[in-house]
């Protein structure tokens, strides 16, 4: 892109329900995102199957928010392709100090295994990735990041597309204008607390 995304042109993007992506690691641009059907994780319709529900209960792990955001982050961009280039890294580090990109994490024998981070804006959590280095990490932090979201106010989960794995746990998709809807409703009134 020609102009500097700064953090807060980033908040403003997605506000109006968009946000940037990279090619690849290594691209010198981004470019905005504006799905024709978005993805979305209903709070009160998450998936929790009898296997992930008895795995959660047997524990071993720790369920902790914002210890190693920059952690998260390159667990996310450790995979072979991914949108998560070093403008993308820097702005969501950005946004974190402001108080405004979030990570919850899972921890097992004081390692990272699996982590998910997102933005905060409103009442809504705009989900942007998650990565698992264990079996079931990332289910396992989805299931807490809904509770989690549930019990502070939040109202929407946008996970901004469906992925066979998101659709297992309860994501859909909807219409652009029904998101453009949702989103306007969890801009309005206070906002809500991630941590």
């Amino acid at each position: 892109m020609s102009f500097e995304i700064t953090p807060e042109l980033l908040l403003r993007a997605y506000a109006m329900g968009v946000f940037p992506m990279a090619d690849s690691a290594e691209a010198a641009d981004l470019h905005w995102v504006e799905p024709r059907m978005r993805g979305i994780l209903p709070l009160d319709g998450f998936h929790l199957s009898r296997s992930l529900a008895k795995e959660m209960r047997r524990g071993g792990f720790e369920i902790v928010a914002n210890r190693d955001f920059a952690g998260v982050l390159a667990g996310c961009a450790d995979r072979p392709e991914t949108w998560i280039n070093g403008q993308i890294r820097d702005l969501y580090l950005a946004l974190h100090a402001r108080g405004h990109a979030h990570s919850l994490e899972l921890w097992e024998d004081g390692a990272l295994r699996g982590g998910t981070y997102g933005v905060t804006l409103g009442r809504a959590f705009f989900g942007e990735s998650m990565f698992s280095r264990r079996r079931s990490a990332s289910k396992i932090v989805l299931a807490h990041l809904v509770a989690r979201l549930k019990a502070r106010g939040f109202v929407l989960l946008d996970t901004q597309f469906l992925t066979p794995h998101l659709a297992s746990l309860g994501g859909i998709e909807i219409p652009r204008a029904a998101y453009q809807a949702r989103l306007a409703k969890a801009l309005q009134g206070p906002p809500a607390r991630f941590d």
